[in-house]
């Protein structure tokens, strides 16, 4: 299975999800290490997941600012990638040998703003910027022409703004580096109704 785009899969909570993604190609999937999390997965179901995928590369999805903690699960869950929600994090973070995907929400910063986090922060560690959002976003011309420029200079994943049906348009117009899409919670274990999700990643299939 390939997708015509990089895809990234956040809030993994069960193993119908994994395999299903991991099945029809996606190349990152995350999960949450935070106990307060509602998407919280613990390092023993953790481990469980993860052995029953391969082929991709695991994130652990973090919105603790607290060094030491992010250590400490960094050394528990032990994943490819890190994710974090603090830009402040950076410096501290670059002891840590890992690759980092840092998520920012764009329902909360203007247009302006926007430009300004990505030309303020100087790292080597990240790897992919996350946009998503936690209110309603629309992908208009002015929020649009930011993004191409960014995308030409960052590796920006897109996770909002975008439905099964324009999905391709957005790829053809933004040189985004891939997106993300959020997984779900099983109906009953082992059972599962992957809706808008699996719209999607057939939306991205290719015949390659």
């Amino acid at each position: 299975m390939a997708l015509r785009t990089f895809v990234k899969i956040s809030n993994v909570t069960n193993l119908s999800d994994a395999r299903y993604c991991a099945g029809m190609g996606v190349d990152l999937l995350g999960f949450s290490m935070d106990e307060n999390s509602e998407q919280y997965v613990a390092p023993e179901k953790f481990k469980e997941i993860r052995s029953w995928v391969a082929g991709l590369h695991i994130v652990g999805e973090t919105s603790s600012i607290d060094v030491m903690e992010i250590e400490r699960l960094l050394a528990l869950y032990q994943p490819d990638v890190l994710q974090v929600e603090e830009s402040a994090l950076l410096p501290y973070l670059s002891t840590f040998d890992c690759r980092i995907i840092l998520k920012a929400d764009l329902s909360s910063m203007t247009l302006d703003q926007l430009e300004t986090f990505f030309s303020s922060i100087q790292s080597d560690q990240i790897a992919y910027y996350l946009l998503e959002s936690n209110g309603a976003i629309k992908l208009d011309d002015d929020l649009k022409a930011v993004l191409q420029r960014l995308a030409t200079r960052y590796p920006i994943l897109l996770g909002t703004g975008f439905t099964p049906e324009s999905i391709q348009t957005y790829l053809t117009e933004l040189p985004i580096r891939g997106i993300a899409l959020t997984g779900g919670d099983e109906d009953r274990p082992g059972s599962r109704d992957f809706g808008e999700l699996m719209d999607l990643l057939e939306a991205l299939e290719t015949d390659d």
